[in-house]
């Protein structure tokens, strides 16, 4: 195994060199010399998100398959024959480490940090489903060592390369509504608070259930958790907030240039140790930048959307964002966009086309592995917007409104919430 690093003396080299920076230009090429070479790729997690990434990923080497259950893993191992098979991640990276360009993770969020540390120790390139973590400090820790390993990384975030996302920022950077300095985004439904278990059968055979527990605490089997109820239990997901939370909010982080809140509040339904709420509110302060006024940001997991489309007699989208501007708002969600008030926009031409098409966001990573044109969601981008996630559920948990220290990543007279930014872990799971 590679050498280990202590959690705090990574976040001190973070904070020191400064979070965000990002070396495209000079950033390390896997073995593939060209565009047209094949990467030897590794996945963890085969099931769910794996699946889909695997087959968008089909087209490389695919030298190494890990899952903890034989179900969810699918039928990889038969489609891949030639790849060599792993319940355990760590085992495949000491055995394999000389064959593997670059790592897939789409394992549970709180399985990313401790396999993503691994690989980019070791020099790996990484693609890594949404959030990035399960905790603040495990984000800031992945965002700071990709950048200085120089690596190609991508978060799943997907519809950041649809065309109508980039019609919608062209838009908003137009000033087609003027300066914005309030922004509601929103997941309808209301999943979460799932129920206790109460069914603790033996462990099936087609799961290693030790390796899927990880760095969480022991505890007895049940299927309460697996295969899919686990996102909505605060030791192994991160709610609606943390599923949804880094696609939408995405479209204004990229339309604002939102990096780091520096206040945070959140509301809900009283909150449960264990379980995400069905229901929650965020809000969000973000600080003037050059281009810019200071930005409110409310996020909002709510079965009904949020009560501003009603107050402004705007149609209900089940998910979207929008954003209200000096000169008017602008309605979105990832397929469409409408301005208002109507009648004003009626003859509005709009902007020219600047955000050039993806070749496909797999493929946008691809092609940094091999050394291209730096990927659009890299850790140095989507590092920040996972960490405003998982800050919208930190001030929900806390119940407290509370200043954010980005720097020190600290949140400001608020000690409750230090256990969750840095979270322990069980033993043998230590970073």
């Amino acid at each position: 195994m590679s050498p280990r690093i202590h959690r705090r003396q990574m976040l001190r080299g973070a904070i020191a060199s400064g979070a965000g920076l990002w070396l495209a230009a000079s950033r390390i090429k896997a073995d593939a010399t060209s565009p047209n070479d094949k990467l030897n790729l590794a996945l963890i997690g085969l099931g769910g998100r794996g699946a889909d990434n695997l087959n968008s990923l089909a087209s490389e080497n695919i030298v190494a398959l890990c899952d903890v259950d034989d179900h969810r893993a699918g039928n990889a191992y038969e489609r891949f024959p030639q790849a060599k098979k792993f319940y355990d991640y760590r085992e495949m990276l000491d055995r394999m480490n000389s064959q593997i360009d670059a790592v897939v993770i789409s394992t549970p969020d709180h399985t990313h940090f401790h396999p993503a540390m691994a690989a980019m120790q070791m020099g790996k390139h990484l693609y890594c489903e949404k959030p990035m973590a399960h905790a603040l400090g495990e984000v800031r820790a992945m965002t700071e060592l990709a950048a200085r390993k120089r690596l190609a990384t991508q978060l799943g975030v997907q519809r950041h390369a649809l065309s109508n996302v980039h019609r919608v920022v062209e838009l908003i950077q137009s000033g087609a509504i003027g300066q914005v300095g309030e922004c509601h985004a929103w997941v309808g439904g209301d999943r979460g608070m799932p129920k206790l278990p109460t069914d603790f059968p033996p462990v099936p055979e087609h799961l290693k259930w030790d390796l899927w527990l990880g760095p969480a605490a022991d505890r007895p089997y049940s299927p309460a958790y697996v295969p899919y109820e686990w996102r909505f239990w605060w030791d192994f997901g991160t709610g609606e907030t943390g599923n949804w939370g880094c696609h939408i909010l995405d479209v204004p982080f990229w339309a604002l240039g939102l990096r780091h809140p520096t206040k945070v509040s959140a509301s809900g339904p009283p909150v449960d140790p264990r379980r995400t709420p069905t229901s929650m509110a965020t809000r969000f302060e973000f600080p003037a930048n050059a281009d810019r006024p200071p930005v409110v940001l409310h996020w909002y997991h709510s079965k009904d959307g949020p009560d501003v489309l009603a107050q402004n007699k705007l149609p209900h989208f089940d998910m979207g964002v929008l954003f209200v501007g000096a000169d008017g708002m602008l309605l979105c969600d990832f397929d469409k966009w409408r301005l208002y008030p109507e009648e004003k926009f009626a003859d509005l031409r709009p902007p020219a086309e600047t955000i050039p098409d993806s070749p496909g966001f797999h493929k946008e990573w691809l092609l940094a592995c091999k050394g291209g044109p730096a990927e659009t969601c890299n850790f140095d981008y989507s590092g920040p917007l996972s960490e405003t996630t998982l800050l919208g559920n930190l001030a929900y948990r806390v119940g407290r409104e509370f200043g954010w220290d980005a720097a020190r990543l600290m949140a400001v007279g608020c000690p409750e919430t230090e256990p969750h930014i840095h979270p322990t872990y069980r033993p043998g799971w230590t970073v």
